[in-house]
């Protein structure tokens, strides 16, 4: 049995674990917000409409951002539709999924449930249909104090405190040409570079993030960026990307191995504003927000065009199976191994809509199986990660070629005596792993959790919502400088390790 082996050594370390790296989305489409989030009505409702039972799934899953009202719905929402008196607001077609939009739900609730969770709240701007007065409006309803005509009226509409919103989207894939309002690069990056300098008028304190390619598989990708930074790169925080893994655009090989995908991406943007920032005699290293990423069977979606009109319609609504859950975990290792240019990360979407989270109108909600490796993540990867040199056998794809079986991350919180290791194994076969920890000496304490099924298929539903949860597994064994452990076929694996009993903590 061919075996994988890290090597671990607190002296090569790649950067903080950032909090935000474990932020999720919500955007007006589908049934993400109606009957997801929102349900007035509900037997888990109280009378703000938000549901309980998917506000304490999102805590359990660690969500420490989120990122709202879009996504595609932003290009064409007007934000004052979503706020003051709910029986006063106005019923809208919503442009970008066909659907309509009742806005019983806008800023205010929005907030009322980011502060429930608590999570940090990830305000977008409209950049297709609307522009920077409309910008400075939202911003200067949202934060500013009082006594001008926008923060009066949130006063008036019963909020006296600002909301202090402080993260912002500049737009939302304003290159595609699915996007109400898009923009050439050229359009954009001016947009985005006055836009910017104004919200910082309003508020000088603002994080704004400016739109990267919608993917990188679009004709524009890279040279997008390249333009746009060249406007605006002094006056923003980030850059996004976005990108979604298809278990249904070719082998299973290949989409076991999206990780590798990802890390291109990653690597190709870093170099493209490294690039622009030289050209501009710029000493900025510009951070990322992927705040866009999942497994959606995409290519088996007709577009908005195939959509008929409807209110809160269920719209892929994807059933994850163990396979999605090992390749979510993977997506998760690539991200911590970039912590240190990779600020913010958005799983898209929090509810219904290509979620870990399900729920039924009236009904129950349950943890679809890529709930549980973000859950596991967001909860033990904790102080710094560390750079992994991994040795494992690998397996061919067709469109990378020879990926490594293992996928892996390492953190470490010295402080709290504690290291953890997460993997994933892409292979069909069980995988002896071997920790050398040479560098990190003195551990007494280790845990073995896996997420994993005899049927790499199996999922959890309204009838079996706990078919696929988390595990313990025995058979790790610690001694001296040496941890090994056997990692189940294709499973993702936290494995934890303490001095004295902390590791007990949580797992």
């Amino acid at each position: 049995m061919e075996s994988a082996k890290l090597i671990l050594d607190p002296a090569f370390e790649i950067g903080p674990v950032e909090r935000r790296l474990f932020g999720s989305f919500v955007e007006h489409m589908g049934r993400s917000v109606y009957t997801g989030v929102y349900e007035p009505g509900h037997p888990e409702a109280g009378e703000s409409g938000l549901r309980r039972d998917v506000i304490e799934l999102a805590r359990e899953m660690g969500v420490t951002v989120v990122r709202y009202p879009g996504g595609n719905f932003v290009s064409n929402y007007n934000w004052e539709d979503g706020v003051g008196p709910a029986d006063e607001r106005p019923t809208r077609l919503d442009l970008a999924w066909r659907q309509i939009e009742t806005n019983a739900f806008g800023l205010g609730e929005f907030m009322s449930w980011a502060g429930e969770l608590p999570a940090e709240p990830m305000m977008a701007v409209n950049l297709g249909t609307r522009g920077i007065r409309e910008a400075c409006d939202l911003i200067e309803y949202a934060n500013h104090p009082r006594g001008t005509r926008w923060s009066d009226l949130r006063v008036e509409h019963g909020r006296r405190e600002p909301y202090d919103l402080r993260l912002w989207c500049l737009g939302n894939e304003m290159d595609g040409p699915w996007q109400v309002g898009g923009k050439t690069a050229e359009e954009y990056g001016r947009l985005a570079a006055e836009t910017a300098k104004a919200m910082r008028r309003v508020d000088p304190r603002v994080e704004l993030v400016a739109c990267g390619s919608s993917n990188s598989g679009m004709p524009t990708f890279a040279s997008w960026e390249a333009t746009v930074l060249g406007h605006c790169l002094e006056h923003v925080d980030y850059i996004s990307l976005h990108a979604y893994y298809d278990p249904a655009a070719g082998d299973r090989a290949s989409y076991l191995a999206s990780a590798v995908e990802m890390d291109a991406h990653i690597d190709a943007v870093v170099a493209t504003a490294d690039h622009v920032a030289a050209k501009l005699g710029s000493r900025k290293r510009l951070r990322l927000s992927f705040d866009e990423w999942n497994v959606w069977s995409q290519s088996l979606f007709g577009g908005e065009a195939s959509l008929e009109w409807a209110e809160a319609p269920r719209i892929i609504e994807e059933d994850y199976d163990v396979t999605a859950a090992v390749v979510v975990g993977s997506l998760l290792i690539t991200l911590l191994n970039h912590a240190d240019r990779v600020g913010i990360a958005c799983q898209a979407q929090l509810a219904n809509v290509i979620a870990p989270i399900r729920t039924e109108p009236g009904g129950p909600a349950w943890r679809q199986t890529i709930f549980h490796p973000f859950a596991l993540t967001a909860a033990h990867a904790r102080g710094r990660v560390l750079r992994v040199e991994v040795a494992s056998p690998t397996f061919p794809t067709e469109r990378f070629g020879e990926v490594a079986v293992l996928a892996a991350a390492a953190t470490h919180d010295d402080d709290r005596g504690e290291l953890t290791v997460f993997a994933a194994n892409r292979s069909e076969r069980p995988l002896p792993l071997e920790i050398d920890l040479r560098g990190l000496p003195g551990f007494t304490d280790a845990r073995h959790v896996v997420v994993a099924d005899e049927d790499a298929g199996a999922r959890n539903s309204e009838e079996t919502p706990n078919r696929v949860v988390p595990r313990a597994l025995d058979g790790v064994v610690l001694g001296g400088d040496r941890l090994s452990a056997v990692l189940p076929p294709t499973s993702f694996n936290v494995v934890r390790l303490a001095r004295g009993q902390a590791v007990r903590r949580g797992l």
